[in-house]
């Protein structure tokens, strides 16, 4: 395929392919504009069919949020089966692969750690989760990835995380990315591709190991893994169908620094938990995401992940998609790797910071004008029908990130406010709130079971905290409406109108920070 390894519009040399797939990287942004503007200009031109719309939509809302709210109960009970199993037990009874032949010790694992600015107090704990999970370390590769702009500071941490680990693994490996590659985005994916390819030249090729044999756990610096995680991704590896097709993705929480967070970015934090809970019950709409596993022979015949995207991590899950014809996929594992809540120094800069973390996220809006220019320009060998599936999913998603907030939150109001005296004259524009507050009520079920799951989910609170610490954990909830607007909609539908205009986004590396 000619167009896998595209970031943007300007990197097409072809002038009538640069304009398509600019207009395909305007297309979210307009469509969320649009959908908000046309609910104003409604609002004041014909109320009534407005008032109805919203009605209609705070239903619709009503019925995802229960929908919703039973996938996150039922990945929660999936979760919490997988974290009482002995998965080493698991794998030691099973039968060689019936699709490889392999049973779980010919497995190796390969974790890449990318880091920049991070402290010894992020890179420790996730060496010493690796240490602690069970599986034999001496059928695991470490590669700690730093980069050479973040100085003599990252060398001097990498080198003392090397003299505390390196002999309890097989082997350990520091590389540096050069700074100012042509053609590269100061970012992760391009730290990544030259981890990637470093560790294949100086290990995997010199001491000649069989690419079918190992599993690559990309984490971000702060991935705290809990015991069994490997022994879990390995007895996965060897039961699913056609594993040389799939990622594998856990689910993220961020407890690592929880009780220390700020209530905001907490809430934010667990939002997040729980649509990757999710998403993991509707595994046709699932994704790599953040930290992930998938098969060095995948990786290989992708050629490593793209060095000019932001959301490298989402990306690589496209790049097979397309790589492989349709024929690949994500596989949930119901287990939990633990993370860090977005944390700065003080409120402010944590509010700062959480924001564009948020935007971010929501830059991997990229990833639709890739699928959808794909499609149109390999339509004769894709299978146009799951790519148009995929595309409507990925398109509904962002658009809904971007909009649904606003919409009950602000919109909502706007008939009474721009309607004018005729409309709010009518029995409709009386009964127009209390439907909607009657509606929402209702829909706060979904509010109190986020406190219920995620005060299931809570560590162990430290000693120096006092119980008013964990009556702040469940009250933190009653902000949400307002956090789905304000570190939701606003950087999605910020992030959909930077790509509108084509303002392109490099990768900002959210500060981590623990007391």
């Amino acid at each position: 395929m000619r167009y896998l390894k595209i970031s943007q519009a300007t990197d097409l040399v072809d002038v009538k392919d640069r304009r398509l797939y600019r207009l395909l990287e305007i297309l979210p942004g307009f469509l969320s504009w649009a959908t908000l503007i046309i609910l104003l200009v409604f609002s004041a031109l014909k109320p009534v069919w407005t008032a109805y719309f919203i009605i209609a939509f705070d239903v619709y809302w009503l019925f995802l949020v229960i929908y919703l709210g039973l996938n996150l109960f039922v990945a929660y009970l999936g979760m919490k089966r997988n974290i009482k199993i002995d998965w080493r037990e698991q794998c030691e009874s099973l039968p060689p692969s019936r699709t490889n032949n392999l049973k779980w010790p010919d497995i190796i694992h390969l974790v890449l750690f990318p880091t920049y600015n991070e402290s010894l107090a992020v890179i420790r704990p996730s060496f010493e989760a690796l240490v602690r999970d069970g599986y034999p370390t001496d059928k695991m590769i470490m590669v700690l990835a730093i980069e050479a702009r973040a100085g003599q500071e990252a060398m001097a941490r990498a080198r003392v995380i090397e003299r505390e680990f390196s002999g309890k693994f097989k082997h350990f490996l520091i590389t540096v990315h050069p700074d100012n590659i042509a053609g590269e985005i100061k970012g992760k994916g391009a730290n990544q591709a030259w981890a990637g390819r470093q560790v294949k030249r100086e290990i995997i090729d010199k001491f000649n190991y069989d690419y079918d044999k190992i599993l690559i756990s990309v984490f971000d610096m702060d991935t705290v893994v809990r015991p069994g995680y490997f022994y879990c991704l390995t007895y996965k590896f060897l039961t699913v169908q056609d594993p040389y097709r799939a990622s594998f993705q856990p689910i993220p929480v961020y407890h690592n620094n929880i009780w220390q967070a700020p209530f905001f970015a907490r809430v934010a934090a667990a939002s997040n938990t729980f649509w990757q809970m999710m998403q993991q019950i509707r595994q046709e709409k699932l994704a790599t995401y953040s930290s992930h596993s998938m098969t060095w022979r995948a990786l290989m015949e992708i050629d490593f992940w793209s060095t000019n995207m932001v959301s490298e991590d989402s990306r690589v899950f496209w790049h097979c998609y397309l790589k492989y014809k349709g024929d690949y996929r994500v596989e949930p594992l119901y287990f939990p790797v633990s993370m860090d809540v977005c944390m700065d120094e003080t409120i402010i800069r944590t509010m700062k910071n959480l924001y564009k973390q948020q935007r971010r996220w929501g830059w991997g809006v990229e990833n639709l004008s890739y699928l959808m220019f794909n499609t149109i320009k390999e339509r004769k060998i894709l299978p146009v029908g799951k790519m148009i599936n995929k595309i409507l999913v990925q398109l509904y998603g962002f658009n809904s990130w971007a909009t649904n907030a606003l919409i009950i939150g602000v919109i909502g109001w706007m008939p009474m406010i721009l309607g004018g005296d005729r409309f709010n004259a009518t029995v409709l524009s009386n009964n127009l709130p209390v439907v909607s507050r009657t509606l929402m009520t209702v829909a706060m079920i979904g509010l109190v079971f986020s406190a219920i799951i995620s005060s299931l989910l809570l560590p162990k609170r430290p000693k120096k905290y006092s119980f008013y610490k964990s009556l702040a954990m469940v009250l933190q909830w009653l902000i949400l409406p307002v956090s789905i607007i304000f570190f939701g909609a606003i950087p999605g539908l910020e992030a959909q109108t930077r790509l509108m205009f084509g303002k392109y986004m490099g990768f900002w590396v959210t500060p981590k920070a623990r007391r």
